[in-house]
């Protein structure tokens, strides 16, 4: 298994994480049996949010810890929190409130991760550091990262918080490689080249902060997978001739595509299904060429100049 180090300050993380989001329809004991048996494979990394099935997710796989084999310690859990009904809510009274609550449903006194979902332009840095404190202190929470965030609001929000930023969760696919693009095609005037991002590729890398990528295998603007998608024939093609190469699905070397970029990202599925993980996770074992990764790119419909 190949891992990477969030700052060194986390144990070896797995370069795949099992997204959460779709766990509220699955049972206790099936997501027991998912556990142990990613487990077994060298997956241990889970990303949960309190917006998930508006709790249910986090209810359900704390049921399952309890029936599970694999010890807490062993697994690393992460979850986020301040998405309300239509709203952004980041200040310390419903942090600590959140989190009470994730860890009533997780059934774990602790998170190894807590990520501040999406950027609230009403939040305050200095509520925020106290509420890191107060629960950094409590042993609710070891570590800290955010989701969304640009360059410019992680600095905003380090200003008064005291503990590093471990991590950024960022949207990225092959088709959707905005933060790619735009350092590409700089100084041009092409839609790649719009400064969408703040450069925040470049910009995690030079502050020591790991990208974690949702929605992998997705495009546009939550409009659905570009796998077997006539949409994207050109790239379907492209993926399928280096999945017959290494031997491993489509999703699998899309997923190796952003495990490639120097950045050490890492790859938050979007199912809970034993098999799609599994598949996706051969990804590890595959080492595109600097030329197939930008054949990929350049099949998505990206620009090369």
């Amino acid at each position: 298994m190949q891992n990477i180090l969030l700052r060194n300050t986390l144990p070896e993380a797995g370069q795949i994480i099992v997204g959460c989001m779709r766990m509220d329809s699955r049972t206790p004991q099936e997501l027991a049996n998912m556990i142990d048996d990613l487990a077994d494979r060298g997956i241990s990394f889970y990303d949960h949010a309190d917006i998930y099935g508006h709790g249910k997710c986090e209810e359900l796989f704390g049921e399952a810890m309890q029936l599970a084999n694999t010890p807490r310690e062993d697994l690393i859990i992460q979850s986020k929190c301040g998405i309300r009904d239509g709203w952004y809510d980041l200040s310390k009274d419903y942090i600590l409130d959140a989190v009470d609550g994730i860890l009533n449903r997780l059934q774990t006194p602790y998170l190894d991760l807590l990520i501040l979902h999406r950027p609230d332009a009403l939040m305050e840095p200095k509520e925020i550091a106290e509420a890191f404190d107060q629960l950094q202190k409590s042993g609710k929470v070891r570590h800290f990262g955010v989701s969304n965030f640009t360059p410019e609001q992680i600095r905003l929000l380090q200003t008064e918080a005291k503990q590093p930023l471990l991590v950024n969760q960022l949207q990225l696919s092959i088709p959707n490689a905005w933060m790619i693009s735009q350092g590409l095609e700089a100084n041009m005037p092409t839609q790649g080249a719009l400064d969408r991002t703040g450069h925040v590729l470049e910009q995690m890398r030079q502050m020591g902060i790991t990208i974690q990528t949702w929605s992998p295998l997705q495009y546009g603007d939550w409009e659905g997978t570009f796998l077997d998608n006539p949409e994207f024939a050109e790239l379907n093609k492209t993926l399928q001739k280096l999945a017959d190469k290494y031997n491993v699905s489509k999703s699998a070397i899309a997923a190796a595509w952003i495990l490639r970029h120097p950045a050490g990202m890492q790859v938050v599925t979007g199912s809970s299904r034993m098999d799609r993980i599994l598949d996706m996770a051969k990804a590890r074992k595959v080492d595109l060429t600097r030329k197939e990764w930008y054949e990929l790119y350049k099949a998505a419909g990206h620009r090369i100049p």
